[in-house]
């Protein structure tokens, strides 16, 4: 137990910039608090103790603003940053070196008893206001992308955005990386794809118009060119008409 609670808190350390000394830690880190308080609800829980797990959670949503069923199993080296508005239903399984920040939801989609809510892998971090929810799978050293909804299993070593979630990013790395700013962002990118197509198909239209614009000119300067050569040839016509007569006159 002793060695759980220390790796919490090395997990604190090794993951947040902030952290100045094992004290600060200790005191004033309430995800650590709030994980300290449910594995004491998730033991009792264990041991069929009535209503004080529940009371622990209670009071653990109270203090840190972190609602943890007891119920909920979580592995070792677990860090919960920030931490306010985090939701863990009961039959959350979170496994070790996992990474959640503040707003993050793993919960059921329906009413039904037994497994209905995420098993987290190794090494996942899942970023700000993202929804995991159902029992589905988070593979080992995947990211969540910030406000992703994510409800369908996710391989391991990928990156998921989006809502609802998209693996944009497969086989990476299995390594702790926090960066999950650095994510794809597959709408934008069709957006800009999109975006890029239009301009193409406004600079298409241009030429177009430019060719259809000299086309008209060409056809004007012909339909001119025509009428002067219907003019001379009327007026060519009408000279011969004149001269016939006179000839005619004096051959008689």
């Amino acid at each position: 137990m002793f060695d759980t609670l220390r790796q919490d808190i090395e997990a604190v350390r090794d993951r947040d910039p902030a952290a100045r000394s094992i004290l600060e830690i200790v005191l004033a880190y309430p995800g650590l608090h709030a994980l300290w308080m449910h594995r004491a609800a998730h033991w009792l829980w264990e041991k069929k103790v009535p209503v004080v797990p529940r009371l622990i959670s209670h009071l653990n949503r109270f203090l840190t603003g972190i609602e943890i069923h007891p119920g909920a199993k979580f592995g070792k080296g677990v860090f919960i940053d920030h931490g306010m508005g985090v939701v863990i239903g009961e039959t959350s399984e979170i496994g070790d070196y996992v990474t959640l920040y503040q707003g993050v939801t793993l919960g059921g989609t329906g009413k039904e008893k037994g497994k209905r809510h995420p098993t987290v892998g190794r090494n996942v971090v899942i970023a700000a206001g993202a929804k995991v929810l159902g029992p589905i799978t988070i593979g080992d050293d995947s990211k969540v992308g910030a406000g992703a909804v994510v409800i369908r299993d996710v391989p391991p070593r990928c990156t998921v955005v989006g809502v609802p979630g998209k693996v944009v990013v497969q086989e990476g790395e299995p390594v702790v990386d926090l960066h999950h700013e650095a994510i794809p962002d597959p709408v934008m990118d069709r957006i800009e794809a999109l975006d890029g197509l239009i301009r193409k198909l406004e600079d298409r239209l241009v030429r177009t118009q430019l060719e259809l614009e000299i086309a008209e000119e060409k056809l004007r300067r012909a339909e001119e060119e025509l009428c002067r050569m219907e003019e001379s040839l009327g007026e060519g016509s009408g000279k011969g008409g004149d001269m016939a007569p006179g000839e005619g006159g004096e051959v008689a």
